[in-house]
């Protein structure tokens, strides 16, 4: 089957077979024809598939047949992502799809200045890509009209809430008309995503193309059990021995990374680090180098999770696994891109076991624990570092790393790092 098929505005069928687009994927046979229906639509498929195109594309269509009737301009869709990095993808594909049309495409996210972002509004917006901070801090300055808004993109959902977005979510919906489109996309769906989706959904049109949490079929994934203390020398080991030249790295913390990247560079490794504390001058730096091939490796916290698009990355390694298993699924989608190969490769600790298995449970796949010559744990020093040690709770490991203390202050923190 053929984009012409679904129906789609020649002018973007043109712009598609200009690109290489032949064939949809599953996510966008299934998501356009529901959005061009006018549908609200709960959309999951694996990270790499064409989840943007399938809701970017009938949008664009259905702006492509208004701007051929000359109506009035104004913002009439809205795209919430929860990352800066996120928000300037679907922004890339928004402007990638529309070219040599009169649409006018603007994003807006916090971490950068925002007078750039109101002289582009004001020069005119029919699709507009945010975070939610930024968003609502143009709404209470009354600097845009969310008046005429018709379609409401909610991108990788399950992550806005997970990073205490629904309280943003739900003022910015009290701002919205009555009536309007809703459409909810992500590679993960949780009982928080279902929960949210019955309060502002209307007959929504389930759509699922995978079994749901699933990851890529092409993805290679690897465990391997090692001390903490060696897990840096054998992430050198890896990259070195097998000649990688473009890894991402996952950590859980920012001052994981930065130290991190400090020990890539004692064994000639040169990285770059991605995480909330840095500038969006010095996260689009990095991420440039490191598509440039001027950086090995990138090594990012889960804020790169999502919206980190590059189509030849192979490499994605777990220094650490995430306390959300979600984010796990996120994280190894950066690779196995459009139909590629990739390998994930996680470096599981002693006391990240936990974790593991939670994975396993998350993806329902069985995976195997191995050793790495070389690096094989040291089970001795285990026993004795177990004794007498109450495990910490999941919810006190998660709040310690990512330097939480008070609920309500760690979440007005962290919207303020978007």
């Amino acid at each position: 089957m053929s984009f012409a098929s679904l129906s789609l505005h020649s002018d973007l069928l043109a712009v598609l077979e200009s690109l290489g687009y032949q064939t949809p994927t599953p996510i966008q046979l299934k998501a356009i024809p529901e959005v061009l229906a006018g549908h609200d639509v709960l959309a999951g498929a694996q990270t790499g598939t064409g989840k943007t195109a399938a809701f970017a594309l009938p949008l664009i269509h259905r702006d492509l047949t208004r701007l051929n009737q000359n109506s009035e301009k104004a913002i009439r869709v809205l795209v919430l992502t929860p990352t800066r990095e996120l928000a300037q993808q679907v922004y890339k594909s928004f402007l990638k799809y529309s070219q040599d049309s009169e649409l006018n495409i603007v994003v807006a996210y916090g971490g950068a200045s925002i007078n750039p972002q109101i002289e582009a509004l004001n020069k005119g917006c029919d699709v507009l890509v945010a975070t939610p901070g930024r968003l609502l801090e143009l709404v209470i300055k009354e600097l845009i009209d969310l008046s005429h808004i018709e379609t409401l993109v909610l991108d990788e959902a399950d992550r806005m809430l997970d990073m205490g977005f629904i309280t943003d979510i739900n003022r910015i919906l009290k701002r919205l008309p009555d009536t309007h489109q809703t459409l909810f996309f992500s590679a993960t769906f949780n009982d928080d995503v279902f929960a949210l989706s019955k309060t502002i959904l209307n007959a929504p049109k389930l759509i699922e193309v995978a079994e749901r949490n699933a990851t890529a079929e092409k993805i290679e994934q690897r465990f391997y059990e090692v001390d903490t203390q060696r897990k840096a020398a054998m992430l050198a080991y890896l990259i070195g021995s097998n000649n990688w030249q473009q890894v991402l790295i996952f950590t859980r913390t920012k001052q994981a990374v930065d130290e991190l990247v400090k020990e890539l560079a004692k064994d000639g490794i040169k990285a770059v680090a991605v995480h909330g504390d840095k500038s969006q001058g010095a996260r689009d730096r990095g991420l440039e180098e490191f598509k440039n091939g001027k950086v090995r490796a990138l090594v990012a916290t889960d804020v790169a999770a999502r919206g980190l698009d590059i189509k030849e990355l192979q490499y994605v390694i777990n220094f650490e696994l995430p306390y959300n298993a979600e984010d796990y699924i996120h994280r190894i989608g950066r690779t196995g891109r459009a139909g590629q190969t990739g390998v994930a490769v996680s470096l599981v600790s002693h006391k990240e076991k936990y974790l593991f298995e939670e994975v396993k449970t998350l993806t329902g796949e069985e995976f195997l624990m191995q050793w790495f010559a070389g690096f094989e744990p040291d089970f001795m020093a285990q026993e004795e570092a177990d004794r007498g040690k109450r495990k910490p709770s999941k919810k006190s490991l998660r709040a310690r790393a990512l330097g939480q203390n008070k609920g309500s202050k760690v979440r007005a923190d962290k919207r303020r790092q978007r």
